[in-house]
């Protein structure tokens, strides 16, 4: 093993880099795993010691990834097999819902490669004929293996674009007539969970808790930092590689220019989720956005989806102003129009 080089990329925005490299040695696989354990405590311990981190309780996001995601190529095997024989014929329905545990829950082996997707590729592919023989494809089994594709995709990107790792994004000509935002007040409240927007702030509560988020989310809440707040998606980009168990750089970097309109096959710039439109759909009963965020268990969902009745009802006077849960920070319809017009000029 060689070199270990850690990059706290603290000022992104003019590239400037903070690179520190480990000169420690591994010559046996009992070297490797004491080296990686060294590695992710000295690793904790720099996030512990950051002051806009101190909402996280870094212990009990590893524990539960530990017993969320039990090591071993093994527990991966057991993982897919279930998957398959249990949720695998409804994915391209229940992929969308949050508070259902309905997608493969594999990304953190194929992160690391505990797992291959070759082998997840075939046997689903061989679900695909047990179950549905030559009656053609399944639409389900069939997203799945797409979702599989997107991964390897993101990685040949990388290859054609080397300097994506730079920091720098996929349309360059976009990302730089953008006028980025780097309010470290707006970003904190994002990271924390404090927007005032329901399903964003249990995604990043549940992110901040476990280490997991669930794919719908991701793209809800790059989405809202990049376009309703105008943040530099190189932040939120960031702090999804620090928080993510299953963090993998070119699925995360693919995802994130995906939301802000800078990478390749993105999301063009005038559509912009409407993240209130999005718990309606994906988390109707709010069972998601309740279980993340207690404090608005007694908000019904004609509420807990609607803005303009959010803002009422956490406003003095109104009927929930006793909450302590923030009014939106921003208003999701100017703040499209503003993205929009950022974008065109």
């Amino acid at each position: 093993m060689g070199d270990i080089q850690i990059h706290n990329a603290l000022t992104i925005n003019n590239n400037k880099i903070d690179l520190q490299s480990s000169k420690a040695c591994a010559n046996t696989i009992e070297d490797i795993e004491a080296l990686g354990k060294e590695t992710v405590s000295h690793y904790q311990q720099y996030l512990k010691s950051l002051e806009n981190y101190q909402y996280i309780n870094m212990d009990t996001q590893l524990e539960y990834a530990r017993s969320a995601y039990p090591a071993g190529e093994n527990a991966a095997r057991k993982r897919l097999a279930a998957f398959i024989a249990e949720d695998i014929d409804n994915y391209d329905v229940s992929r969308d819902v949050p508070s259902l545990h309905a997608t493969s829950q594999l990304s953190a082996y194929l992160t690391i490669g505990a797992i291959s997707p070759r082998l997840c590729y075939l046997q689903a592919s061989k679900a695909q004929e047990e179950l549905h023989g030559n009656d053609g494809d399944n639409d389900d089994i069939n997203r799945w293996i797409s979702e599989l594709a997107w991964r390897d995709f993101y990685r040949h990107v990388l290859v054609e674009k080397p300097a994506l790792i730079h920091h720098q994004a996929y349309k360059h000509e976009t990302d730089t007539k953008i006028n980025w935002s780097y309010h470290q007040d707006d970003f904190a409240a994002w990271c924390e969970g404090k927007t005032g927007v329901p399903l964003v702030d249990a995604a990043m509560r549940c992110l901040n808790a476990t280490g997991f988020m669930h794919n719908r989310l991701r793209m809800v809440t790059a989405m809202f930092l990049t376009k309703d707040l105008l943040i530099d998606w190189r932040l939120g980009e960031r702090y999804f590689m620090q928080q993510l168990i299953d963090g993998d750089f070119a699925s995360n970097n693919g995802g994130w220019q995906w939301s802000a309109s800078t990478g390749t096959d993105s999301a063009p710039y005038f559509r912009i989720m409407n993240p209130f439109s999005q718990a309606k759909t994906h988390d109707a009963e709010g069972i998601f956005i309740k279980t993340w965020l207690p404090e608005l268990k007694p908000i019904p969902t004609s509420i807990l989806h609607s803005e303009d009745k959010m803002r009422q009802a956490l406003a003095k006077g109104g009927k929930f102003a006793n909450i302590d849960y923030p009014v939106p920070m921003v208003e999701h319809k100017a703040a499209r129009q503003l993205a929009i017009a950022e974008f065109k000029k």
